[in-house]
């Protein structure tokens, strides 16, 4: 059975809740990436936040983001268990129309993301996804945007 932990992408790095929001755009620029999990003082999973969060929420709005903390635009928080099978994975990206999702252990501490990159990536590798699995995950993302 291939796992959340077969397909995730390691090394993902928590903003603390209370990190403005500048420090995350400036996070996100360095290390590539379009979400940072964000983090409680107990290395436990809070929330996610993503650059369009920032623009949407924050610039958009007018607020400023080097006064507004990560925490305060986190919302409802979906992850998934490192030891997940992929269909619930699937399911969990699909039901909530979301490009990736963090991973927990049993303590809630990440232990990772998955994004569409490393599904896409573990299907290319042979044999962690199915066809049917990529193309059912894909339509249900991108037809509802």
């Amino acid at each position: 059975m291939i796992t959340a932990r077969d397909i995730m992408h390691t090394g993902a790095q928590c903003i603390n809740a209370d990190q403005n929001l500048m420090e995350a755009a400036k996070m996100m620029r360095d290390m590539e990436v379009g979400a940072l999990p964000i983090c409680g003082p107990d290395q436990q999973l809070k929330g996610i936040i993503t650059d369009r969060d920032i623009v949407v929420k924050c610039l958009a709005a007018g607020k400023d983001p080097s006064t507004m903390k990560a925490m305060d635009l986190a919302g409802h928080l979906h992850c998934v268990r490192a030891q997940d099978d992929m269909d619930t994975v699937l399911k969990k990206m699909e039901q909530h129309q979301i490009r990736r999702i963090p991973v927990i252990d049993e303590s809630k501490r990440l232990v990772g993301m998955i994004s569409e990159k490393d599904l896409a990536m573990g299907h290319r590798e042979g044999g962690r996804l199915t066809d049917k699995q990529i193309i059912e995950f894909m339509d249900s993302i991108h037809m509802s945007h």
